[in-house]
């Protein structure tokens, strides 16, 4: 159970990432209405939800690294352990 709920974390963290950078894009970038003006909010709309998936395609690859990062750093580990560990049939 312990390496499932691992993997899960592991496997959330790009989601969790996108999540989180579509959030901070639209928290800074707020309406286009407010930016452009009335007249050009129309245009503004589909300009600005191609530059907030570009946001959560950044923080989708950036959770995506770090995820990978952090597993193979996590397996390298278990496996140094487990070859520390003496067999059975050997003596300490």
């Amino acid at each position: 159970m312990k390496i499932f709920l691992r993997h899960l974390a592991l496997c959330s963290l790009p989601v969790l990432f996108a999540a989180g950078a579509g959030y901070g894009f639209t928290f800074i970038q707020g309406s286009c209405g407010a930016m452009v003006g009335a007249l050009f909010a129309g245009k503004c709309a589909g300009r600005q939800r191609e530059y907030q998936a570009r946001f959560q395609l950044g923080g989708a690859a950036a959770g995506t690294v770090i995820a990978a990062t952090l597993g193979s750093w996590l397996e390298h580990r278990r496996r140094r352990a487990v070859q520390r560990t003496p067999s059975e049939g050997e003596p300490s």
